[in-house]
């Protein structure tokens, strides 16, 4: 995250900000590998500086008090300028030192950005790149919050916090092994996989959401045969011939171009496309390490327009 990329924040509010996050001294002290007492301490000499208490303890969670929030609100400031700074210094080197951060869903984790990080590694070498799993929301937030510098998410509403560099819809369908009776179809409807064990989405994904709805008006009975958050998992049993599920051609990148999963799409007007967005901060400048990698990223997604 930001302010881990570089030792120009003062480890006070390297700590504050750690706890600030993880709610509890225990579990912030188990993401710095060191002991929870000198956390305390560091906190206690923070807030005494100060004059006020930064925390107030609600059962077993830490909770920002008034003073909190505000300091929490420009240390998240300062460690994106102070990170934003190395970074264009950085660039003096000419790209051959820096780093950057990225929350990505995880299907972009399966194929899309594997093969821009190879791309990107070819050219820059030396460049760290940090990247966090998350959910598309979690995502949005961790750029809005300076906690990421880029951000690849599923329909998502961009708010003036944010800016998007890139945008492609993506269609839905189902994924299913070359055997399967219905892999030779050039488009289905939802009521054509009736009967079929469905590998589905849960609720806690957009996209679960979206096909649960979609389900539910088509009007037919579905054996729904696993529910979860899990793109891997889903593709995984898709493999084993335990099922067909539903979703985009990302993340199943591989598999297809091994015709080892058939993705045939499905034609019903209420399922619309998935919208991949790649977002930054708000009238953010990038870096050098972020541009390169924000521009490679863009260029990838238009590739899968033509896909």
């Amino acid at each position: 995250m930001a302010q881990r990329k570089t030792n120009l924040v003062s480890v006070r509010l390297h700590y504050f900000l750690t706890v600030a996050r993880a709610g509890s001294i225990r579990r912030a002290a188990q993401s710095l590998n060191v002991a929870p007492s000198a956390i305390s301490r560091t906190l206690r000499a923070l807030e005494d500086e100060l004059g006020t208490s930064l925390f107030e303890r609600t059962r077993q969670r830490l909770r920002l008090t008034s003073a909190g929030e505000i300091l929490l609100y420009y240390a998240r400031a300062s460690a994106a300028e102070l990170d934003r700074a190395a970074g264009f210094i950085g660039d003096l080197a000419g790209l051959r030192r820096g780093s950057l951060s990225i929350a990505a869903i995880e299907s972009v984790t399966r194929g899309l950005l594997p093969d821009v990080l190879q791309k990107f590694w070819k050219r820059h070498p030396h460049i760290r790149v940090d990247v966090m799993t998350m959910g598309s929301q979690q995502g949005l937030e961790a750029v809005v919050q300076s906690d990421c510098d880029l951000a690849l998410a599923f329909d998502v509403r961009v708010p003036k916090t944010a800016q998007r560099l890139a945008s492609i819809n993506l269609p839905l369908g189902a994924l299913m092994r070359p055997d399967h009776a219905l892999a030779r179809r050039r488009s289905l409807r939802l009521r054509d996989l009736a009967g079929e064990k469905l590998l589905q989405s849960d609720t806690s994904l957009a996209l679960g959401q979206a096909i649960e709805t979609a389900l539910a008006d088509a009007g037919v009975e579905f054996g729904v045969r696993m529910a979860t958050n899990s793109i891997s998992l889903m593709t995984d049993l898709a493999l084993r011939g335990q099922g067909v599920t539903v979703q985009t051609r990302v993340g199943v990148e591989r598999e297809l171009s091994r015709r080892e999963l058939v993705f045939v799409p499905l034609a019903d007007p209420q399922l619309r496309p998935r919208k991949l967005l790649l977002v930054t901060r708000s009238k953010a400048h990038l870096p050098g390490a972020p541009a390169a990698f924000a521009k490679m990223l863009a260029e990838a997604m238009d590739a899968l327009k033509r896909d």
